[in-house]
């Protein structure tokens, strides 16, 4: 997918670069797979602000992904490639032999008239998912499965997939785009090849508008506030924070603070974390 730049005829176009969307074969979405997203900017179910800056945006339905991909045996043809406003991979509507149609992840390479399959006797073909027992190790994988059946998390966005190190035990063990090395149940399944749409890191915003389309609304920097609007605030020109270490509007750590749960259950699955850390 090539990225299209433009005359910078204004400040914001000199920077600005967009998808081409020479890969998409269909502009509409299968109404049959669209549910509604509601956006509540940032608010719980109390009406209190629990994230920051968010808000507005443009509108957005919900393309229904099939991240289980448990129909086994049943061939699926890729009937057209579409965009979704609602992540960085491209979507492919499959329709399967028995007429039922469903959206995957759109893995690398994979094109209009091929036949993707799921179950432990697919072959080993991008798109296909199986099991991680019957995947050859070297393999690159995405859409993977943390817990049996309950559908793939990891390595869905834009241009990312894990690859199967070893097979130990019941265990297999998996090198994650981050660095992270990390074990998974073999009866976990796994997309085979790379998330499609690799340019998408190359694209640039350009303006503040793209960012605001997208739900992000503007930042403030606490060293810019007063002091009863934040711990960072005050002080004569360009003052220092004061503290050891950056804090939050509430005065918790922040900056590298690690906000991962001690003692979780799954920390034994991770042999290395991201950043060589054991």
């Amino acid at each position: 997918m090539p990225v299209k730049s433009f005359r910078p005829y204004t400040p914001g176009r000199r920077q600005m670069t967009v998808a081409s969307f020479e890969d998409l074969t269909k502009k509409e979405p299968e109404r049959a797979l669209l549910a509604t997203r509601r956006s509540h900017g940032g608010r719980n179910a109390a009406g209190r602000m629990t994230v920051r800056h968010r808000g507005g945006g443009h509108a957005r339905r919900y393309r229904v992904v099939d991240f289980k991909r448990n129909h086994d045996g049943v061939p699926a043809t890729v009937k057209a490639l579409e965009y979704d406003p609602n992540r960085t991979a491209r979507l492919a509507l499959v329709h399967y032999a028995d007429g039922r149609k469903a959206y995957i992840v759109a893995p690398l390479g994979l094109r209009v008239g091929d036949v993707v399959r799921s179950g432990a006797q697919a072959d080993i073909r991008p798109g296909n998912t199986l099991p991680l027992r019957n995947i050859p190790l070297g393999t690159q994988v995405h859409n993977i499965e943390l817990y049996a059946g309950h559908g793939g998390q990891m390595c869905r966005a834009a241009g990312t997939s894990a690859q199967l190190m070893a097979k130990e035990g019941d265990l297999a063990l998996l090198r994650l785009p981050s660095g992270e090395q990390r074990q998974v149940r073999l009866e976990c399944r796994a997309t085979i090849g790379q998330v499609g749409n690799l340019e998408h890191e190359n694209i640039k915003g350009g303006k503040a508008g793209r960012t605001r389309h997208k739900g992000f609304r503007p930042s403030v920097r606490g060293v810019v506030m007063n002091p009863v609007d934040h711990p960072h605030g005050g002080g004569e020109g360009k003052a220092p924070i004061g503290r050891p270490s950056p804090v939050s509007p509430w005065g918790k750590p922040t900056l590298g603070k690690k906000t991962r749960r001690p003692r979780r259950k799954s920390d034994r699955f991770i042999l290395k974390r991201r950043g060589g850390r054991r």
